[in-house]
């Protein structure tokens, strides 16, 4: 009697990463972006309305804060990797092909932040109570966009045996599909620690963490936006210590290392600071009309 070997558990990993409409091709990447945006802004409107706001001025000031967000993860991303497209060889002008990845969230964070203050400012509405409306729905929208990565089969670890580990194929940005071998099959580089998966579930599941506490304890203004920086740096702390991807250095760690663990101590101070406060409301106090007397 013959015994059958078990075939080696794994998840899989796409081999194409966009499809052509035409004389475009339309990558999954940002379809993965796009769909994290759109459940953010049904999030954010439910939060929004509950905070006094208007039905309507979420979405209003999304549209200040979205593209605003595009432009600053795309730079903070070219900024911190600039010899993926400034060293000889690179081609200059994939700086701009935001479609083949790389999205630096605090450049996102902060660049989407002022467009939102922009946006309130222009709504006549506080920016804190925007602020901590949309926080959780940014991790879920981080949580979701994470699957871009996994269509273009990077973000991730080590090598691993695990059997949740991660195939990873060569892959062409230029043609969105794997790099075939001498056999016409998909080259498979190895199978690593599926540390976009990590992340993915981490947002998620804090976000819907931080949506509950906010209805159950009405955080102080400012804590909700605070506690989303703690916590969501807490987890990518770890996942940029199991990235075996190429990244730049500063004393032997990833420098978004560094920055998730400076901008966790900041996170939790500032909610410590703040999570007593009186909730943020939509209107500002300086526009309330005072009572008469």
């Amino acid at each position: 009697m013959s015994l059958t070997l078990l075939a080696p558990l794994y998840i899989p990993s796409p081999t194409v990463s966009g499809f052509p409409i035409g004389p475009l091709t339309i990558r999954f990447y940002a379809l993965c972006i796009l769909a994290g945006i759109a459940v953010a802004l049904w999030i954010a409107a439910r939060r929004w309305t509950d905070r006094g706001g208007l039905p309507g001025q979420a979405t209003d000031i999304s549209l200040w804060a979205i593209p605003f967000g595009i432009i600053g993860g795309r730079i903070y991303h070219v900024i911190t990797d600039p010899e993926l497209y400034f060293l000889p060889g690179r081609n200059p002008w994939n700086a701009f092909a935001i479609w083949d990845g790389g999205l630096g969230i605090w450049g996102a964070v902060a660049l989407g932040a002022l467009g939102a203050w922009i946006g309130c400012r222009r709504a006549g509405v506080s920016f804190i109570a925007f602020a901590d409306a949309i926080s959780p729905a940014v991790l879920a929208a981080q949580g979701i966009g994470r699957w871009g990565n996994w269509f273009n089969n990077e973000l991730y670890g080590d090598p691993t045996d695990l059997p949740w580990g991660l195939e990873i194929h060569q892959m062409d940005p230029a043609a969105a599909r794997a790099v075939t071998d001498a056999s016409g099959n998909p080259a498979v580089l190895g199978y690593f620690q599926p540390t976009f998966l990590y992340e993915s579930v981490w947002c998620l599941v804090t976000a819907g963490v931080i949506i509950w506490l906010d209805r159950r304890f009405k955080l102080g203004a400012g804590s909700v936006l605070a506690l989303y920086v703690a916590v969501y740096t807490a987890g990518r702390f770890a996942f940029e210590l199991m990235r075996s991807d190429y990244a730049n250095l500063i004393l032997g760690l990833r420098v978004n290392t560094w920055v998730s663990g400076l901008l966790f101590v900041a996170g939790l101070v500032a909610f410590l600071l703040t999570f007593r406060r009186p909730r943020s409301t939509a209107r500002p106090a300086s526009a309330e009309v005072p009572a008469e007397g």
